[in-house]
């Protein structure tokens, strides 16, 4: 399973959707400070228990429960965190799992993989380079049109910035 993050940036087939996927930032915003982590005590403040849970204990959410699993607006997933781009809705797809799935995270997004035994199908574990939160797994069983993969992603671990509010949110076009 090593690697397939690494492969993501790897297109397979056509696109369902017109165009390149959406840039992290424009070259209009204005740069953002160096993210630093907020240490336990802040976090468990900021976070809901489910997201503390999630992203900082290794959580998962019931299937077909959590805030994303069925949301289709146009807008861009951040790191819920540190709010760092993550995932774009136009590579969201039904995957029939009850998470959130994508087929590849927005270029340039700052995840770490690291393998994990505990999912009952072969995984590899998700979490955001800066805060260093579980985000979920990667699955090798994704579209094959799109590079065959299957980011499965815990809406604790997100939060959702609509497109009209992504330039005003630092999110870029």
């Amino acid at each position: 399973m090593g690697g397939l993050l690494r492969r993501a940036g790897i297109r397979g087939g056509e696109l369902t959707h017109p165009g390149p996927p959406p840039a992290l930032h424009s070259p209009h915003d204005p740069p953002r400070p160096p993210f630093v982590k907020p240490g336990d005590e802040e976090l468990r403040e900021r976070l809901t228990p489910m997201q503390y849970r999630v992203t900082q204990q290794k959580g998962t959410e019931r299937a077909f429960t959590s805030e994303y699993w069925d949301h289709d607006e146009p807008g861009i997933h951040v790191e819920g965190v540190s709010g760092e781009p993550l995932f774009s809705s136009l590579d969201k797809y039904d995957a029939g799992c009850g998470w959130p799935s994508f087929t590849r995270p927005v270029p340039d997004a700052n995840l770490t993989e690291n393998t994990d035994d505990k999912v009952g199908s072969p995984g590899t574990e998700v979490r955001s380079a800066l805060a260093d939160s579980h985000l979920g797994h990667v699955f090798p069983d994704g579209p094959q049109e799109h590079g065959s993969l299957r980011y499965c992603i815990n809406s604790a671990a997100l939060r959702f910035v609509r497109l009209e509010q992504m330039e005003a949110q630092g999110c870029g076009e």
